[in-house]
């Protein structure tokens, strides 16, 4: 994936907030309640709460949280049923 800043040459609508329009970018992280943690310290409020879902048999812990532009950051982390 790349990001780059714009330029003229990339837009796909007119560049009025929210940018993402809808885009969720899933990142895997091995410590989610760490990351939990560093956004509630700095009052920063999820977009969705931390939630357990299946997919196809994978099982994942995860939250999302909109970035400034209004890009949806899924943040996930594999989830045993114990």
């Amino acid at each position: 994936m790349m990001i780059e800043q714009c330029n003229g040459h990339w837009e796909t609508a007119e560049l009025e907030y929210p940018y993402g329009r809808g885009i969720n970018f899933q990142i895997e992280v091995e410590n989610i309640e760490v990351i939990l943690q560093n956004l509630k310290n700095h009052n920063i409020s999820l977009f969705r709460d931390t939630m357990i879902n299946n997919y196809s048999g994978f099982t994942q812990k995860e939250f999302i949280v909109q970035d400034p532009d209004g890009y949806l950051l899924r943040f996930s982390q594999a989830y045993s049923i114990q």
